[in-house]
C-alpha cells in the first residue's frame, strides 16, 4: 500500500511513520522539518506546506491513503485559523488527486465525559491546550461534512507519550477512555499501531474512535 503521512516529524507522526515502515509500507512523509526523517528504502520525504493546495495536490496524489498527523506552526499569530485553513486545503485536494482514504490523527478535547459533555468544555481541561483542541473538534466536524472521503478519525487519550509498544490497548467510540486507575493515556507508539491497524483492516470508515488503557 502506498500510503502519504502528513506531519511525520511530530511526536505522534513520528511514531506512526516507524511503525508504518516496519510493516514494510511504502511512505511518502511529508513536512516542514522532512530533513529529520530517518533513510529508510521505503520513504520518500518530501518538504511541503499543506495550506499550498496546488503543492499538495500533487505530493498526495497517487497513494492509496493518507494520514495526517498534521500540527500547525507554533510560531505564527493563529494558529487555531491555521489549523482550520490547512485540513481544508487537505480535504479539498485528496479528492480530486485519487485519494479517497483519510484518516486524521485527531484530539482528546471533542471527546465527551459524560454523554454530550465534552472534554475541552470542562473546567479541569487546561487553559493551554484549549486553541489546539479548539481547532481538532472544528477539523472533526469538516470530517463529518465530507460527503464522499473515507475518513477515520482517531482521537488520543489525554496523555500520550513515547513509551513501549505493547500492542495491547482498548478501543472506544466518542468517549474519554481511562485505565483502572482513572488515567486517560496511551503511549505513542500503541496510538501508532491503532492507526497503522485501521489503515491495513477499516473497522470506523467515517467515524471517530478513540483508544487507551
Amino acid at each position: 500500500m502506498g500510503l502519504v503521512l502528513i506531519g511525520a516529524s511530530g511526536l505522534i507522526g513520528s511514531a506512526i511513520l516507524r511503525e508504518a515502515l516496519a510493516r514494510g509500507q511504502q511512505v511518502t512523509a511529508i513536512g516542514r522539518h522532512s530533513e529529520r526523517s530517518p533513510s529508510h528504502p521505503n520513504l520518500v520525504p518530501r518538504k511541503g506546506d499543506v495550506a499550498d493546495e496546488a503543492e499538495t495536490a500533487a505530493q498526495i496524489a497517487g497513494h492509496d491513503a493518507l494520514i495526517s498527523a498534521y500540527n500547525p506552526d507554533k510560531n505564527v499569530p493563529d494558529t487555531y485559523e491555521q489549523h482550520l485553513s490547512s485540513y481544508r486545503a487537505i480535504l479539498h485536494r485528496a479528492r480530486p488527486a485519487g485519494v479517497k482514504r483519510v484518516l486524521v490523527v485527531g484530539g482528546v478535547g471533542s471527546l465527551e465525559v459524560t454523554p454530550g459533555v465534552l472534554f475541552l468544555d470542562t473546567p479541569a481541561f487546561p487553559e493551554a491546550w484549549k486553541t489546539g483542541e479548539r481547532a481538532n473538534r472544528d477539523v472533526l466536524a469538516l470530517l463529518r461534512a465530507e460527503p464522499d472521503l473515507e475518513w477515520t478519525c482517531l482521537s488520543p487519550p489525554a496523555m500520550s507519550e513515547s513509551s513501549e509498544r505493547t500492542g495491547h490497548f482498548c478501543l472506544g467510540g466518542d468517549q474519554v477512555l481511562t485505565d483502572a486507575d482513572g488515567k486517560s493515556w496511551i503511549s505513542v507508539e500503541d496510538h501508532a499501531v491503532a492507526m497503522l491497524d485501521e489503515v491495513e483492516k477499516p473497522q470506523h470508515v467515517r467515524q471517530r474512535f478513540t483508544v487507551g488503557y
